[in-house]
């Protein structure tokens, strides 16, 4: 593929259309098509209205927008993940030549995207899986990207795409992470990492308003404020304006919100290839758990009526629950980027871990203060590849931690669910004890079924005298 494709975007939902104005808007001519022609002509009166339609070709659908387009070619795919991204494929393939390139710019599997690439490049075609963060607001004006395939590709492709990231400081906030699946699997966490965040603040906001009693704009107010010391975020930003938000004159935006949380998969993948790799992302699972059992609403209020069950009261500072959530925070990171180096050893993708999180740093929507704070860490001298090690991570857990044990103690006590932060205290817990209680377990495993286990005189594979 080289720097002189092409371009053609097929799928203009809310994010393919919001990215294809940022292309044309950086002055990059653009093919566009959708399987609606409703869509298609909606969209070029959007561009029309914003003075981008004169690069602009729109098509009814991708027969003919294709041979339309002068080699070399890159055609972004913008629909959902799965079996609609293998349907558009197998269309498409019979529409280009060698040295043409398929961008799959959704959020995908990243196991679909290696067998996608060793497919297609078999067939001379190049693959590339971009992960796009930023939400609508993020594609239309300067997303954060994260780009996997070759070398080549990525040169293909680079100028573009630099154009139509966001950028931190001058820099762009798009980087070729590695092959195949690399950016596609660095996404996933990132949106691991989101889910975690989201529960955390979730929980936070649950227990200012549940059991402290707090009203929402009151809520919202104090998460302003932390939004301009260490929780600065844009998560936690959007959690002010959304609490002091009122969907009628006095009555709260949230409250007019039903407690069914929604989720598109990420979340889930982030927790099954975690495990896989044997990096539990335990505030990750939570997230993915709360959510689900969101989704359980007539259980929850069946449970609620036999169990009697209301919350109780907190009595917890308000610098508590900051503390509280800024050490969720750097544990839920921890885990994500343990997740991406285990995902790196096993591939063979050399991510950098520092790149990654400064990628992150704008566009993206868990970016946040601590990134730069992350960055610094994995470029310097970091105690066996942990965060939590850090001596910057450090001297914050150091003080937030009472924090998390009290938020955590002072919720169980209350009956207010905190799976994410009870999640997070676990994790540090477990990781800052030179030994733990897994030789009972392993004790366990070898008397039910001789499975041996070692000894710490260092004898190996080893039974226990129950098997004497």
């Amino acid at each position: 593929m080289s720097t002189g494709a092409t371009l053609g975007l097929y799928g203009l939902g809310t994010m393919g259309s919001a990215l294809a104005l940022n292309i044309l808007d950086k002055g990059f001519g653009l093919h566009v098509s959708n399987r609606s022609d409703q869509v298609v002509d909606a969209f070029r009166n959007d561009a029309a209205a914003a003075g981008l339609a004169d690069n602009l070709s729109a098509h009814h659908d991708l027969e003919t927008m294709v041979p339309a387009m002068p080699g070399p070619r890159a055609v972004i795919l913008m629909v959902p993940a799965g079996a609609p991204v293998d349907e558009t494929i197998d269309r498409l393939r019979p529409l280009l030549t060698p040295g043409d390139a398929i961008i799959d710019a959704g959020n995908a599997d990243f196991n679909d995207t290696r067998r996608r690439t060793e497919a297609l490049e078999a067939a001379g075609l190049t693959y590339i899986g971009m992960g796009v963060s930023g939400g609508e607001e993020g594609a239309r004006h300067g997303p954060s990207i994260m780009v996997g395939g070759t070398e080549q590709a990525w040169s293909g492709i680079r100028s573009m795409i630099e154009s139509i990231a966001a950028r931190y400081e001058g820099v762009p906030c798009a980087a070729h992470l590695g092959p195949d699946g690399a950016g596609h699997f660095v996404k996933t966490v990132h949106n691991g990492i989101e889910y975690a965040d989201m529960q955390m603040i979730a929980e936070i906001y649950g227990l200012m308003r549940h059991g402290q009693g707090l009203a929402p704009a009151e809520i919202g107010k104090t998460f302003a404020v932390w939004d301009s010391g260490p929780l600065q975020s844009y998560l936690v930003g959007i959690t002010g304006k959304i609490l002091k938000a009122e969907d009628a004159p006095g009555v709260p935006a949230v409250d007019a919100i039903l407690d069914q949380a929604g989720q598109k998969g990420t979340g889930r993948w982030t927790v099954i290839e975690a495990v896989k790799l044997g990096q539990s992302a335990t505030t990750v699972e939570a997230a993915v758990a709360a959510r689900s059992w969101s989704a359980e609403k007539p259980l929850r209020e069946t449970g609620e009526g036999l169990y009697g069950q209301t919350a109780g009261p907190v009595d917890l500072s308000e610098a508590q629950l900051e503390q509280a959530l800024l050490a969720g925070r750097i544990i839920a990171y921890a885990q994500g980027f343990r997740t991406l180096l285990a995902a790196s050893d096993a591939y063979g993708w050399s991510l950098d871990p520092a790149r990654i999180a400064e990628i992150w740093r704008a566009g993206c929507i868990i970016r946040s203060a601590l990134l730069d704070d992350i960055a610094k860490a994995f470029r310097g001298d970091l105690p066996q590849g942990q965060l939590v090690f850090a001596p910057a991570f450090k001297d914050m857990l150091d003080d937030s931690l009472p924090a998390l044990r009290a938020v955590v103690a002072q919720a169980a006590s209350g009956g207010h669910p905190v799976p994410a932060l009870a999640a997070a205290l676990g994790f540090l817990d477990s990781m800052t004890r030179a030994r733990g209680t897994t030789d009972l377990v392993q004790a366990q495993r070898d008397f039910f079924g001789r499975h041996g286990f070692d000894r710490v005189d260092g004898g190996e594979d080893r039974h226990g005298p129950w098997w004497r």
